[in-house]
Order: C-alpha cells, then structure tokens, then sequence
C-alpha cells in the first residue's frame, strides 16, 4: 500500500510539473489540427472565356522556396512539404498516382508506393575487422530521404473568368522531384515517383504551418503559400499541338528565355483585355 500510495504521489507532482512547463512564445498558440481551406470560387465552362495550360518546377534550392524544404527535420510543430504529403499519404487522407503521366488515371497502391520510395541496396566485399575473413554480401534496405527531393513540380491552368473579369490560376496536381545517386555516390540525375492531385491535398495542407518570413506572428499554412503564390518557380512546358517540354528542344539560355517568353504571353493577354 505504501508504494501505491508513494506511485500516486509522484504521478501528481510529474502531472503538476508538465502543467508548469514553460511556454515557447510570449501569447498563447493554439493549434488547429482541423483547419479547412478556403473555399474558391465557383467556376462555370461557360465563363472560362480562355485557358493556357503550363508546367513549372519549384527548384527548392532557391532562397524563396526555402520554406518548403525546411525543417529538415520537424521544429516547433512545423514539417516540410515532402513530410506533409507522405504524412497524408500514410494515413490515407491522400492518394497518390503513378508519374507515368499526370492525369491522375492511375493511383497507386500502398505497396508500389513503397516499392518505389525504398530500394534494395546489396554490400558487397564485406570484410571482418578484426580477422580479416570476407563475409557474405548484405541485402539492405534503402529507405526514402525527404532531403533528396530538391525540386517540386506543378500542373496549372490559368485561365479568364469572364463572370468576375479576372485572371485566375488553379494548380491542379504536384510532384516532387529528387536526386537519385549511383551505389559510388555518383548524381545519375533525378526522377519523379509519384503525382498529388492538388484540389484533394488542399484539406492537408491547411492543416499545417510554413513559415512566414515576413510576420512570426501570423504563421502561413501550406495551403496559404500556395494560393497567394509566395514561390518562385520557371515554365518548363505549356500545352502544345506536339505534347513537348521546353527541354530538350531548347537549352541553356535558349530554354530560359521561351519560359519567359511564355509567361510574358500570359501576361500580355490580360494587360490587352483592357483599355488605360
């Protein structure tokens, strides 16, 4: 009884300590797990009085892309993009389609999502330390590292609403994109694994915290980013009679300025609707 009693006390105090607990911030945080995304406008056909279809990559390397790749590791309740969609993609509040293409016509199963984010790595010419006697090879597994994925890629449509006579964007899918290295530790290149359907990650992204470079006190959510376009990003295809990418048909600086070109045409599009 006397150690019942002496177990009971210490879970008090313990319990009364953890209340005690210092706060992080000079006001008190509250977190909304259940945040929804802000609805968007309705969008009939018959209002979409012209379109322009284009692909971009955010290169997270870039000082203003940063904020999606860090914390590498999580801080202060806050992930990286690349942990936000494999979080969703764990608990099934996402779904994940094949980059075979990127019309969200083939979704994948848990197991080839695996398959494709882990591989089997065999060590070879193992030796003992301390006797000198080869060993057997070593089949390990290689599991995924979200500090590979270095650049992301977007499907969007930008469009006219004649009903509000704006210029609006919706981003339709994403993926990323990371290095992929030889067993030398040569960069072979990179690849794409897998597409988000975008319209359907809004609900996750909402519910998590970026960060916001220019106010600690007004925290973005990734949904936020997003919709007010904080990125910085560069055009590698827009919709074409032959399905083409910029790249392989244009290079160097030859390629950047068709990315450009294209932009300005989106641009000028809306800059000639109107009479000054």
């Amino acid at each position: 009884m006397k150690y019942i009693k002496f177990f009971l006390t210490f879970l008090v105090v313990i319990s009364a300590l953890a209340q005690n607990t210092p706060p992080d911030r000079v006001w008190d945080k509250e977190y909304t797990p259940d945040r929804k995304p802000v609805p968007l406008p309705w969008l009939r056909k018959a209002d979409v009085f012209w379109a322009e279809r284009v692909w971009r990559v955010i290169d997270l390397r870039e000082k203003m892309n940063q904020p999606l790749y860090y914390p590498s590791r999580p801080t202060n309740n806050r992930i990286n993009l690349i942990s936000v969609f494999l979080k969703g993609l764990e608990e099934g509040s996402l779904v994940a389609y094949s980059a075979d293409n990127d019309e969200f016509t083939i979704p994948l199963s848990p197991t080839e999502l695996k398959q494709k984010l882990s591989r089997m790595d065999t060590i070879k010419n193992r030796t003992n330390p301390i006797t000198g006697e080869s060993l057997p090879d070593t089949v390990v597994e290689v599991k995924f590292d979200p500090a590979s994925v270095i650049q992301f890629r977007i499907k969007e449509d930008w469009f006219f609403d004649k009903q509000r006579s704006v210029l609006d964007v919706r981003i339709l899918g994403i993926c990323p994109v990371r290095e992929e290295y030889d067993k030398d530790g040569n960069l072979k290149g990179t690849r794409v694994d897998f597409w988000i359907y975008f319209p359907e990650a809004r609900n996750v992204l909402a519910k998590y915290e970026v960060f916001n470079r220019f106010n600690d006190g007004q925290r973005l959510s990734y949904d936020d980013f997003f919709l007010k376009r904080f990125f910085s990003s560069y055009i590698i295809k827009a919709s074409n009679v032959y399905d083409r990418y910029i790249s392989p048909t244009y290079t160097g600086l030859d390629a950047l300025l068709q990315s450009e070109e294209i932009e300005n045409k989106i641009f000028e599009f809306e800059h000639d609707l109107w009479e000054y």
